[in-house]
């Protein structure tokens, strides 16, 4: 069987840089992710943005997984528990929401997003973290991408 790869494009990121709209210093809205090649046998997608370069190694900035499998992730997901048909925002730096980077003045940090193609949904309450989120995506795994984009 042939490995289908998983592109993920981020028009939030250009030239290696997030967008303002899309950082701590903007609006903080999530951007747009469009997904090329998604194995037609994914059922759902689970998304995770990381600072790479925190202190506290892969940091992570948001957490949401039983998105339903499509080509594109919309931008600008709401805050809350369960959003867009189902899909499930966990704890992390931003509680139940995408946070943005918001490096200290001065600094600039890679932040990267992984997207995880699913071959089910994931059981987990919203006060999940990446960590259970990972464990009980083991095995279920069928694909994944990132993209990394960095802000100053």
């Amino acid at each position: 069987m042939e490995e289908r790869i998983l592109k993920v494009r981020c028009p939030g990121i250009q030239n290696s840089k997030f967008l303002l709209d899309h950082t701590g210093r903007g609006r903080d809205l999530s951007p747009e992710l469009i997904l090329e090649n998604l194995s037609p046998e994914a059922v759902t997608l689970a998304v995770t943005l990381e600072d790479m370069s925190h202190p506290i190694k892969d940091f992570t900035h948001w957490v949401i997984w039983n998105l339903p499998a499509a080509d594109r992730i919309p931008g600008a997901i709401p805050a809350g528990r369960t959003v867009l048909d189902g899909a499930v925002q966990g704890v992390a730096y931003g509680l139940h929401r995408y946070v943005g980077p918001k490096p200290p003045k001065g600094k600039t940090h890679t932040y990267r997003f992984t997207v995880c193609a699913l071959d089910c949904a994931l059981d987990l309450s919203p006060a999940s973290r990446k960590k259970a989120v990972l464990r009980a995506a083991e095995g279920h795994i069928i694909q994944s991408g990132s993209i990394s984009g960095r802000f100053e």
